[in-house]
């Protein structure tokens, strides 16, 4: 057990459960290799915030978790977030997939916001930074074998803006382990999944539910998925275990899903287990319209812009798998949620926090 933990990135999706994971353990069904990490993983925990934020269901969590306003893009509260965090885990997690103030976002937040929190953690004299990163640095696969999917050595092919800013970042976070004393490791999730989830997922179950989600091409292109608790253990095995220093681990589900199996999947979860009707319909699109969907969407990003729904789109009808064998080798990862169970905890909370599907 470390004495403080650093979190960015709360209250957001992943950065909430981490720090619950931090704080309370993990849930006992979700890891059998590691029976440690269903314990306290940290005495004190720090999470940055933005300022206005609403932390009132992390907050009882207990004492041992305080809260520090700040905003990576200014640099404002690192100074604080850090004060006295001699030998703490700084697990970086913020970071921004869909702008709202267009391209520029990217790399405020993902490159220079990284670059802001770096310089912090080592002049603090932080043991161990862990950054969460993203397939998009490496692209998407040539096709859907298991010889196409990617493993850590997979050369950069950055997806648009996003990443290269993600690519960008995890070129500070590797340099900054050569250079200085700070151990650094990268993590690369793919598509998340799980409780806390924002409201665009919410959006993707009550598609799926009116059949208005969009099949591109035949659907049998293959996405790697990674449920929340599941990177959780990615991250607490990363401050474990020494070996991890200076080395990159892809962190997903035991398996890639095609894109049928995951609307096949949500559809009988909502059925079966929560009695919610589905219309047993999808939008089925050619392969055109993830074409025209990426040249739209690389043009409004080349203006400097962003739209979430042509961002999508473009992506929905790629292969984007990955293999999770180092990370199973070198960490003991051991994923145990898969798409069925956690599509079902993830609808669970849905309804249980009072949203509609």
């Amino acid at each position: 057990m470390t004495d403080l933990a650093i979190v960015t990135g709360v209250p957001g999706w992943l950065g909430s459960n981490l720090v619950q994971a931090l704080l309370k353990g993990l849930p006992e069904e979700t890891t059998s290799q590691s029976p440690a990490l269903l314990k306290p993983q940290a005495r004190a925990v720090r999470a940055l915030c933005l300022k206005g934020s609403n932390t009132n269901e992390l907050a009882e969590l207990g004492s041992g978790l305080s809260f520090t306003n700040g905003d990576l893009t200014t640099g404002e509260g690192l100074e604080a977030l850090t004060e006295g965090a001699r030998g703490a885990t700084v697990f970086h997690v913020a970071g921004v997939i869909h702008p709202s103030h267009g391209r520029k976002e990217f790399y405020d937040v993902n490159f220079e916001g990284t670059k802001r929190l770096l310089t912090a953690a080592i002049n603090a004299g932080c043991k161990r930074f862990i950054y969460v990163s993203s397939n998009s640095p490496i692209g998407c696969n040539t096709g859907s074998q298991e010889a196409d999917m990617f493993d850590e050595k997979s050369p950069y092919n950055p997806y648009m803006h996003y990443g290269r800013s993600k690519k960008m970042a995890e070129e500070l976070v590797n340099a900054a382990g050569r250079k200085s004393s700070l151990e650094t490791v990268i993590i690369r999730p793919p598509w998340f999944y799980g409780p806390r989830q924002p409201l665009r997922q919410t959006m993707f179950f009550s598609m799926i539910k009116n059949g208005k989600m969009p099949i591109v091409g035949d659907g049998e292109n293959l996405r790697s998925m990674a449920y929340v608790d599941n990177i959780c253990q990615g991250l607490l095995l990363c401050q474990q275990v020494e070996q991890a220093k200076g080395k990159t681990y892809w962190i997903a589900d035991q398996r890639p899903y095609t894109m049928n199996e995951i609307v096949d999947t949500v559809e009988r979860v909502l059925e079966n287990d929560f009695n919610i009707k589905c219309s047993h319909k999808r939008m089925h699109l050619p392969n055109l319209a993830s074409d025209v969907a990426y040249i739209v969407d690389s043009t409004l990003q080349g203006f400097g812009l962003y739209h979430q729904k042509f961002h999508v789109l473009s992506e929905m009808n790629k292969n984007i798998a990955c293999k999770i064998d180092l990370a199973q080798t070198e960490l003991g990862y051991n994923p145990q949620i898969a798409l069925e169970e956690g599509m079902r905890r993830s609808i669970k909370w849905i309804l249980d926090h009072g949203q509609t599907i």
